[in-house]
């Protein structure tokens, strides 16, 4: 299959080409780090042949504090995150995503929006009830991200991804994130939960549990029942996670829950006291 590689310096520019290349009946996709493009046409599956290089695109390259949010572009780099740690929840899930070298290409926006379905970089925003801006042929749309993120995010054909606010308040909440693997230190994750409390109550997110990353708001309203003993918060827990638990080479699902048992106790130790 011929390959075809065209870049976009405005969102509009982006939508147009877009549209051109699905009328000549072609398969584009938008391109910022193109490590999963890349990787996963090379074993061919997916099924691209032409990458929209978006990087050039200015309100995707945004990443900065204004009045009342935090904004980062969909082609922020998770390196580009790290160093500047506006948001340490955000900084430590993606500084175990990959290796540095990785990182150094993998975006914020690519790994929300990729085919390989744990998508760590989501959990943090997940968690903040983030605003996602998403433009396609009609114009710009914003959405809370739990009105269009289902396990992956809910785009419309041709639609990108262009940046996320975060409201201040949540930078600064106190949080927890941890990451198993069963292989080696860069490798996939067995599992991933984030934790962050405000007001009182912890949110958790997990990602690798399940063949998707979820707010597990179930989770959360049992863990945050103090009413019960920790032991039967966390039984109670395991028994409305959704479904199916993972079963793969990382590791089965009993030991998936296993694992996730002992991460709600370090999440409870480490939130509920604070």
């Amino acid at each position: 299959m011929a390959f075809e590689y065209k870049q976009a310096s405005t969102i509009e520019q982006a939508m147009q080409i877009y549209a051109e290349t699905k009328s000549q009946n072609r398969y584009p996709a938008y391109y910022a780090g193109g490590t999963e493009i890349i990787t996963l046409r090379r074993i061919n599956q997916l099924n691209v042949d032409v990458t929209i290089d978006i990087n050039k695109i200015a309100a995707c390259n945004v990443h900065q504090m204004e009045e009342e949010y935090l904004v980062i572009g969909s082609c922020i780099t998770l390196t580009d995150v790290e160093e500047n740690n506006y948001f340490p929840l955000l900084t430590v899930v993606c500084k175990e995503i990959a290796d540095r070298t990785a990182r150094n290409k993998i975006t914020v926006g690519g790994n929300i929006c990729g085919e390989i379905f744990y998508r760590e970089a989501v959990l943090p925003f997940l968690l903040t009830d983030s605003v996602l801006v998403l433009a396609n042929e009609s114009g710009i749309r914003t959405e809370f991200i739990h009105h269009v993120f289902e396990g992956k995010l809910l785009l419309q054909t041709g639609e990108l991804l262009v940046q996320a606010f975060i409201e201040k308040r949540y930078l600064t909440q106190e949080y927890i994130a941890i990451k198993v693997r069963q292989q080696w230190e860069t490798g996939y994750p067995l599992i991933t939960v984030a934790a962050l409390k405000l007001d009182g109550q912890i949110r958790v997110a997990i990602s690798g549990l399940c063949p998707f990353p979820f707010r597990a708001f179930e989770v959360e309203r049992i863990i945050n029942n103090q009413s019960m003993s920790r032991e039967e918060r966390i039984d109670l827990a395991l028994a409305h996670l959704p479904s199916p638990i993972l079963n793969d080479v990382e590791g089965s699902n009993e030991y998936r829950l296993f694992v996730l048992s002992d991460l709600l106790e370090k999440i409870i130790d480490r939130l509920e006291g604070v």
